[in-house]
């Protein structure tokens, strides 16, 4: 495989209607296009292929990565000439349509409104507050002084998406229009509203009109309304529907026609319900509302410092498409719902940056490169600087830098603050995103091209900890006011953030709010409908550590001042309390025994205590619903590793009373355990008491001792004297400990080189444990039996599955088990997460195809390596992110790599996937090796899938979590997470349905009461019984039958925690006719081809065999017995 090879990628994106495409160059409407092209930059010298690798790796990540850079950015364009030409053609209608729109004489507000609607049926969308009736201004239409087409699309650097392409189309209104005061208590807005209702009117009443229109919010500015003109869908000259674009007309102004003074971000220009009408020494900062006004004057010099930097650095363009792509696959855009952080100012920061912001007045970005180096750099200046706490002014001495708790990038030429849009939650999160990212690419090993440019990262179950929607009532957004223009949905918004994040405080590493986006409405109304009680959907990352957290520290009682703050906040959930080191604290302390988790108790009273009980019953929450089926509710991460520790004790326990025998002829060097239930990472825990059930898996437990010469030098004579060694050990445990059962068991009677004996060793508490001895001698003799060239190969074949048993008993696992151990005490949520993701897969009935380390290798990967995101700190996110992974991992053309450790370097990456190449020219047809799962502790990485699962297996894996994505992606916050874990028999050709007293007999389920014996003989009888029966599964044992009687032609699926069914599948060589031939292990009918078959020739020379399906179904119902209730086939 070339190992520079790339592959197509498709880039995620979600259907956006009307996206921010506000940004950068423009486009005179009449078709004469300017020229943007430019040469691209190329060496005054001729590179050898190692000098342009060196070149790319030093402008880019790595020439590998600068390949996948070159392709995305060559895909991502789209086919300006095939399909944009349609909407080129309605460009020009509709300036042509403009400009020949009559004008209207000065009227009188009210009159001019109510004659708009009177002849034309239009609304004029004014905003909120309405235009007073008693204005003394007047409105009026004039001719527009330009009509340019603005926006990426251009400059063509649109980008490809499944939804619809917006093209702007910007509107300059004639100064003549404007008074000297109009940025005052919105009187520009109102013209401005009255201005485009004409323009929609003429539009309408055109005769050559054949287009649709609606009004729409620009970016979700309610006070900017703008126009949209939708394709016909008539099949006429000017339908442009085939282009699936949309056209936004929305008003601007000349950059000089108000004074930049009296617009900064410290002033106030609403003045209709603050102070005296004379003063203004009192008024509030109006930064939205007069950053609105900016960015209405400030269209056509942005478009020219979008020009002039694309002309003097080349790469710019490519850098704003790279950074449009980022933000888009995490759900940023220019609209307000949307962060207010999109394509636009990107642009806009990395332009300003190129001209300035270093020291000196330097630029703080040189022009000299790459689009990926400008790329990283922004991410790099939106990561490391705050710009609420420090705001950013650029090129300005008018005044000084006020804190007014928003984000601020002044750009002084300009007078504009380019991030007006965003919310300060909304800037956290783009800061939490930038470093990410950084993080991600500089990390050596992750695949960062994917993770920032491919996986879409938005979708809220897999981003967020817990979410939580809380309906907005009438009544409280009555309540709610702002002085500097915000819809009262926004000023709920503030407040409730400013209240959950000081509730919440360290529980809550970051908190994001998204509201309602407008949409566009029908022309003849002013506003959109309000429809339904809207919602605010609030989402949290959680601090796993401290989340769960029972009692909160508050201030010193000493500390007046923050203790009566503290009061205020809380109210009567404080109280005054003395702890162990003598200091008295205002404390909270919250319920543990409770139903509802910890962290939900917080958010309900803050809410409750701020804006009633009615907005708190009407809140719900998701997140905790996904670990239902694992944890109990409100039960946190850490419960769930306390849920372990009576087996742990157990397992310290069986250690000290080994390591105490007397009377063994070789000491004790190691006890390792080597079980899930040892890791933290069984389906369900280990009883915590009370003698172990009969169909009790024991924990696996693997004993080492000092290495001895008197061990013989044979395969054989070793497993024998394992035997010896196991007896000894039950003899003298069973003497020198109380309470405790030690039986030998033997496995594997059919070789003499496997390990064929252990020990269940068995706590009065309940625990179980199943001992086995390594010995170090053992993989040197397999090898040298391997070397051996006059092996037969039926021995071969058997050292090699005695080598590999042996690697994965006796070395993998228990270092597998160690590390799992250290990283679930590390990541609160990885060991329910695990257990989760080992319930998917047994419930698609994977289980004996998928093995429990596979499946911890997945989620260990997505805690690990996380990116797009950090580590879960959730059993949702880790769930759904292993899901998501799972989904898209192409293990056909890439291994599995984890690195436990942190450590592994660049060769030793490329080490792994050298040999995993070597594999797929080895066995293309992956009859052998199929996933190829290495680590820093299984570099070979065929340990855990050496035997499984198969190609039909592996695909399967890949269906049904696309399946479930996609199911979580439809159903977003209403989903079942039970939904989930359904399996479905319709996929298999035929199902074995068990009798119920063997369908769920690996849940330990009680027994009915008719099988109910008395208590005494139950206590008595019974314990022996348990022990002769531990880890006995009757339903995986003839499964187990049932696969090495017809492992050729049949797949069998069965869930091991307990299914009601075995699903089989056929395979195809099983459905196909083959020769004739003796001894055939299987059920067969003959088949003759009346084809083949002519009056000379005789039909027994011809004769096929087929498998025979119905003879073979009676023969497993016949093996079954009792334990099957019926068998349904498709044929």
């Amino acid at each position: 495989m070339d190992s520079h090879a790339t592959k197509k990628r498709k880039v995620e994106h979600d259907s956006s209607s009307y996206g921010t495409d506000e940004w950068t160059a423009y486009m005179r409407i009449d078709g004469q296009k300017e020229n943007l092209k430019f040469a691209k930059h190329r060496t005054a010298w001729d590179m050898t292929s190692q000098d342009g690798q060196l070149l790319a790796e030093e402008m880019y990540k790595s020439s590998m990565f600068k390949l996948q850079l070159d392709e995305l950015l060559a895909e991502v364009q789209p086919n300006y000439v095939k399909r944009m030409a349609p909407v080129e053609n309605a460009l020009r209608k509709l300036k042509t349509i403009i400009e020949r729109i009559p004008d209207r004489e000065p009227t009188d507000a009210v009159e001019a409104e109510k004659e708009l609607y009177r002849h034309h049926k239009i609304a004029v969308p004014f905003t909120d507050p309405e235009l007073a009736r008693d204005v003394k201004y007047k409105l009026t239409y004039s001719r527009p002084t330009n009509i340019n087409i603005v926006g990426s699309y251009a400059l063509k650097t649109a980008v490809k998406t499944s939804g619809i392409i917006s093209v702007d189309m910007a509107i300059t209104l004639p100064s003549s229009l404007f008074q000297e005061k109009d940025y005052l208590n919105y009187r520009y807005f109102h013209k401005r509203a009255y201005y485009l209702a004409c323009l929609v009117a003429g539009i309408n009443e055109d005769k050559d009109c054949k287009f649709k229109t609606r009004f729409c919010y620009l970016n979700g500015n309610d006070i900017q309304p703008a126009v949209v003109i939708s394709p016909s869908e008539d099949g006429g000259v000017d339908d442009f529907s085939s282009s699936r674009c949309d056209i936004r007309i929305f008003p601007t102004v000349s950059g000089d026609l108000f004074s930049n003074a009296k617009l900064l971000p410290d002033r106030n220009c609403v003045r209709r319900f603050q102070g005296s009408p004379g003063s203004t020494s009192t008024l509030a900062p109006t930064p939205f509302y007069n950053a609105t006004l900016m960015s209405e004057c400030s269209v056509i010099p942005y478009l020219k410092l979008f020009h002039d930097t694309s002309s003097r650095c080349g790469s710019f363009k490519d850098a704003c498409v790279l950074g449009r792509i980022w933000l888009q696959q995490r759900g940023f855009g220019g609209n307000i719902s949307k962060g207010g952080f999109g394509h636009f100012e990107w642009a806009a920061v990395t332009a300003t940056l190129l001209q300035g912001g270093g020291p000196r007045g330097q630029s703080l970005l040189s022009p000299s490169y790459s689009s990926y180096q400008l790329f990283k750099a922004t991410l790099q200046f939106l990561a490391s600087t705050d710009m609420v706490a420090n705001p950013l002014l650029l090129q300005t001495e008018e005044f000084g830098a006020p804190k007014l708790g928003v984000p601020m990038f002044y750009d002084g030429s300009r007078s504009m603050n380019v991030l007006f849009k965003m919310t300060l939650w909304s800037y956290r999160l783009l800061q939490r995103e930038a470093r990410i990212s950084l993080d991600m690419l500089r990390d050596t090993v992750a695949d960062s091209f994917e993770a920032s440019f491919i996986v879409k990262a938005d979708e809220p179950l897999q981003r967020f900890d817990l979410l939580a929607r809380i309906p907005i009532s009438p009544e409280i957004l009555s309540q709610q006011r702002s002085v500097d223009h915000k819809s009262v949905t926004a000023s709920f918004c503030q407040k409730l953030y400013q209240v959950l994040s000081r509730g919440a405080g360290d529980r809550a590493t970051l908190i994001y709010l998204s509201g309602p986006e407008a949409g566009s409405w029908p022309i003849n109304e002013p506003t959109p409908s309000t429809g339904s009680q809207p919602r605010i959907l609030v989402g949290f990352l959680l601090n796993s550590a401290n989340a769960g957290r029972v009692v909160d520290h508050g201030p010193p009682a000493e500390a007046k001042e923050e203790a009566a703050a503290f009061r205020d906040f809380w109210g009567k959930k404080a109280e005054l309390r003395r702890f162990k080191d003598g200091s008295i604290l205002e404390s909270l302390v919250w319920s543990k025994e409770s139903k509802t988790p910890i962290f939900q108790q917080v958010v309900l009273y803050l809410l409750d205590r701020n804006f009633g009980i009615d907005v708190t019953k009407a809140v719900t929450f998701v997140g905790d619903n996904f670990s239902g089926p694992i944890l109990m509710p409100g039960a946190s991460g850490t419960q769930t590793i306390a849920m372990f520790q009576p087996i742990m004790t157990e397992f310290n326990k069986l250690e000290r009373d080994i390591r105490t025998m007397e009377g063994l002829p070789l000491q004790l060097s190691q006890i390792s355990g080597s079980s899930p239930k040892l890791r933290y990472t069984s389906i369900d825990p280990p009883p915590s008491s009370g003698r172990p059930g009969a169909n009790m898996d024991p924990a696996d437990v693997v004993i080492l001792f000092e290495g001895s010469g008197r061990w013989p030098d044979d395969l054989a004579a070793i497993q024998r004297t394992k035997v010896a060694f196991l007896l000894k050990i039950a003899e003298v445990l069973e003497e020198s400990v109380e309470d405790i059962t030690a039986r030998t068991g033997l496995e594997n009677g059919d070789s003499s080189i496997r390990n064929i004996s252990f020990l269940d060793v068995t706590y009065k508490s309940g625990a179980a444990f199943r001992l086995r001895i390594h010995n170090e001698r053992e993989q040197t003799l397999l090898e040298r039996l391997l070397k051996s060239k006059s092996l037969e190969p039926r021995k071969r074949e058997e050292a090699i599955l005695a080598q590999s048993e042996y690697k994965r008993i006796f070395a993998q696992s228990r270092s597998h088990t160690q590390a799992l151990q250290t990283l679930c005490t590390r990541f609160v949520f990885l060991s329910p997460t695990i257990r989760l993701v080992k319930l998917w897969f047994a419930s698609h009935l994977l289980s004996r195809h998928v093995s429990e380390e596979l499946a911890e290798l997945f989620v260990v990967h997505i805690f690990l390596q996380p990116y797009p995101w950090e580590s879960p700190s959730s059993v949702m996110t880790g769930f759904l992110r292993t899901l998501l992974w799972l989904s898209r991992w192409d293990w056909r053309l890439d291994p599995l790599i984890v690195d436990f450790s942190g450590e592994m370097k660049v060769g030793d990456i490329n080490a792994i996937k050298t040999r995993f190449e070597a594999w797929r020219k080895i066995d293309p047809g992956m009859n052998r090796v199929v996933l190829f799962a290495a680590s820093n502790l299984d570099p070979e990485g065929l340990t855990w899938t050496q035997f499984g699962p198969s190609k039909v297996v592996a695909a399967r894996v890949t269906a049904l979590a696309r399946s479930a994505c996609a199911a979580v992606k439809e159903a977003g916050l209403e989903i079942v997470p039970e939904t989930l874990f359904i399996p479905s028999a319709a996929d298999y050709d035929f199902t074995i349905h068990l009798s119920s007293r063997f369908s769920s007999y690996r849940r330990g389920k009680k027994p009915s009461a008719k099988h109910t014996i008395f208590k005494n003989l139950q206590t008595h009888a019974g314990q022996d019984a348990n022990v002769d029966l531990l880890g006995y599964d009757p339903v995986r044992l003839f499964v187990e039958e049932l696969t090495n009687l017809y492992a050729n032609n049949i797949i069998f699926f069965h869930n091991s925690h307990g299914g009601t069914f075995i699903g089989g599948i056929w395979s195809p060589l099983a459905t196909s006719p083959r020769p004739w031939k003796v001894n055939l292990s299987y059920s067969t009918k003959p088949m003759v081809s009346q084809e083949e078959a002519d009056e000379d020739e005789n039909p027994e020379e011809v004769a096929r065999l087929v498998v025979n399906k119905t003879a073979i179904l009676n023969e497993i119902a016949r093996l079954g017995g009792d334990m099957i209730s019926r068998i349904e086939s498709k044929s």
